[in-house]
């Protein structure tokens, strides 16, 4: 039996994908869950084989659970799965170690399948989101523009981003002023928008 770890955080949807998961005769889901943060201990306790994480998360998102769990649990698969097929959180599933990639309404049978294909060495990336990805491009945003163009999303103001980041704020401001120019926004709020819809943040 091929043990399974799932972590969802809409009870719905981790139960409909635990019962299609468990109708496959090989496949046993140890473990549900509805943090990334508790991914790892839950792994371990387990012995799972295959991890199949959702991408958003409280805790932890399913790209940072998935950097954790391929730390700390080097044998174990990692499927990333998400509502949403921007190419910029494929890139950054990828980077962080996943196996596979999926966009959570591709038919049960593909998912079950891509458990196995993960366990025989496989990666398994959605066709259209591969295609989407290489026809974007790297994310241009550094990991410090990114930090503060998230901090900004709330609409925080700068001296506000410099406490919470530790930055000050003419270093916030430089950042700010990289990531609109680098995403070819007007302003800080297209920005963030921008870099949310192609996954960057």
């Amino acid at each position: 039996m091929i043990k399974v770890l799932l972590a969802e955080d809409q009870g719905m949807v981790r139960e409909a994908l635990a019962a299609l998961l468990g109708l496959e005769g090989d496949i046993d889901v140890a473990v549900q869950l509805a943090r990334g943060d508790e991914v790892v201990a839950a792994a371990k306790a387990h012995d799972v084989d295959v991890a199949l994480l959702d991408i958003e998360m409280p805790g932890l998102t399913g790209i940072e659970a998935a950097a954790q769990l391929r730390r700390a649990c080097p044998g174990v698969k990692i499927v990333v799965l998400t509502t949403f097929g921007r190419p910029g959180y494929l890139r950054r599933a990828m980077e962080s170690g996943a196996d596979a990639f999926l966009v959570k309404d591709a038919p049960a049978a593909q998912l079950a399948e891509a458990v196995r294909r993960v366990l025989r060495g496989e990666r398994v990336i959605d066709p259209t989101l591969a295609a989407a990805a290489l026809a974007e491009g790297a994310n241009p945003l550094t990991s410090r523009e990114r930090d503060v163009l998230a901090a900004a999303a709330d609409g925080s103001a700068n001296a506000e981003i410099s406490r919470h980041l530790h930055l000050s704020e003419g270093t916030v401001r430089n950042y700010l002023s990289a990531a609109i120019q680098k995403t070819g926004a007007r302003n800080r709020t297209e920005a963030v928008r921008i870099a949310l819809e192609k996954g960057w943040l």
